[in-house]
């Protein structure tokens, strides 16, 4: 093979590029990593994802202690607390992925090139580096992973000082006292509540009548819920208007409804879109679908078929587990190495303070594919460990085939979310019923056992939807559901 010719040429180093990369590479293909920071990781290691949990961390141990002590130790942030100050141990989070994720890209042989990208062909790139040296290369196969950008409104003017974006939030110098969010998702619902549990006076302004909408109903609505008992506002089904920033500092938001909402800083976290400038697209034949992403299918092929993406470049949920796991699935089929049966559901992890989490499908899908569908529910404040945590909110709800048991879907909101979710995953995974809560032991006292206790109310009512559904006609089939 010649120097300048790969099997897998992967564009972008954050968690989709990377898991791609270490697939094909495992396989004993030529892979060419292509990278335009320094170093790997990506927007999530270095503006996104870490440095957000970081100062959550922070956030949701501030708020964890007010909780657990019933208001006896209640801990307020001085003012102009310096924001840097609540993220002391980031430069070391960072450095520790960085060194991990370079021991493993080294160690398999992965080739890399600290570079700018462009089509010049479907097949091939161009690649200049930071000195202005540029090399051509050929590959078999692509993978776009180059993530995405904030949205930026065309009637909002982001100065990253007043009016700020989701990259550029976090070099605020201090802690503001007021912060109005633009949007509902999962970016804006992150950003407010760890601003809330600092101590921040907190305002989301959504079109939508909950937060977080695509998530089950009764969890987005118990999100809110607890958003606004913890003293954050939301105004739900309005837009912005205008927003005018004061000469002397703030911001006012005028909405569609005719309030104005006053803050000293403004989030706007109106979604992204794919970063793809300089990429040349249309050269290899490619454009932006008219929301802003790369348009693929079920195994990341895009309408040229050789050329992939994965990760926040083709849309939402834009999360870094489920951008792994695009990138990863995409680089299988673009080796001939798809396992459809492996095919386990992928979980969600949203990391709001309480957290949420999810897998499979909500009550409202379910219900379409399985008009009978049983629910199941424990509220963490019934469980011991949650009356000793202080966990008021925390909730697990299971959904089953009344017929067979089968696990559909589960949703968490509360202390842990984001770790629990993971039995319901490989409850899925396996096709087990959800009989098996009932008859595991587990640890005492732990939000595990809400689990069993969901699993015993769908067991209860399955044996009523059993009493009461007449037995099958002679030669009929029960209806299959599908897998989430």
């Amino acid at each position: 093979m010649s120097s300048n010719r790969y099997d897998l040429v992967v564009i972008g180093a954050g968690p989709a590029g990377l898991s791609a990369a270490l697939f094909a590479a495992r396989r004993s293909r030529r892979v060419l990593l292509v990278h335009r920071d320094r170093k790997l990781g990506g927007e999530c290691l270095h503006r996104g994802t870490i440095p957000s949990k970081t100062l959550r961390a922070c956030a949701e141990h501030l708020a964890s202690l007010r909780a657990r002590t019933a208001g006896v130790v209640d801990l307020e942030l001085a003012a102009q607390t310096k924001l840097e100050s609540l993220m002391r141990r980031l430069d070391h989070v960072v450095e520790v992925h960085e060194r991990s994720l370079e021991k493993e890209v080294l160690g398999i042989g992965i080739e890399r090139a600290h570079s700018k990208a462009r089509f010049l062909s479907d097949h091939t790139l161009e690649l200049l580096a930071p000195s202005g040296a540029k090399q051509v290369v050929y590959s078999e196969k692509i993978l776009i992973a180059t993530g995405s950008r904030p949205r930026k409104p065309d009637d909002i003017l982001v100065d990253h000082e007043t009016v700020l974006d989701s990259d550029s939030i976090l070099s605020m110098l201090y802690l503001p006292r007021s912060l109005a969010v633009l949007g509902g998702g999962v970016i804006a619902s992150e950003f407010a509540t760890i601003f809330l549990a600092l101590g921040v006076e907190v305002t989301m302004i959504d079109q939508r009548t909950k937060p977080l909408a695509f998530l089950d109903d009764e969890i987005s609505q118990r999100f809110r819920d607890s958003f606004e008992a913890a003293g954050g506002k939301f105004r739900g089904s309005v837009k912005h208007r205008t927003v005018a920033v004061d000469v002397l500092g703030g911001v006012a938001i005028e909405l569609t409804d005719g309030d104005t909402v006053k803050a000293e800083k403004l989030l706007v976290a109106l979604g992204r879109s794919a970063q793809v400038q300089g990429l040349e697209l249309a050269a290899a034949g490619l454009a932006i679908n008219p929301r802003g992403h790369l348009s693929v299918d079920a195994y990341g092929r895009t309408c040229v078929p050789h050329i992939y993406a994965a990760g926040d470049v083709i849309g939402p949920p834009a999360l870094a587990a489920s951008s792994a796991e695009q990138g990863r699935r995409a680089a299988q089929h673009a080796l001939g190495a798809l396992n459809e049966s492996a095919n386990a559901p992928a979980p969600m992890g949203i990391y709001t303070i309480p957290e949420l989490a999810s897998v499979g499908l909500t009550e409202a899908e379910a219900k379409n594919v399985c008009p009978g569908v049983v629910v199941g529910i424990s509220h963490f404040d019934q469980l011991a460990r949650g009356a000793i945590n202080g966990d008021s909110q925390g909730m697990l709800k299971l959904l089953a085939d009344p017929a067979t048991g089968r696990l559909l879907g589960a949703h968490i909101i509360g202390d842990g979310a984001t770790e629990l979710i993971h039995l319901a995953q490989l409850a899925m995974a396996g096709s087990m019923p959800v009989s098996t809560f009932v008859e595991s032991v587990f640890n005492f006292p732990t939000l595990a056992e809400a689990y069993r206790i969901a699993a015993l109310e769908v067991e209860e009512r399955r044996r009523d939807y059993v009493q009461n559904v007449p037995a099958p006609l002679p030669g009929t089939q029960p209806v299959a559901v599908r897998n989430s």
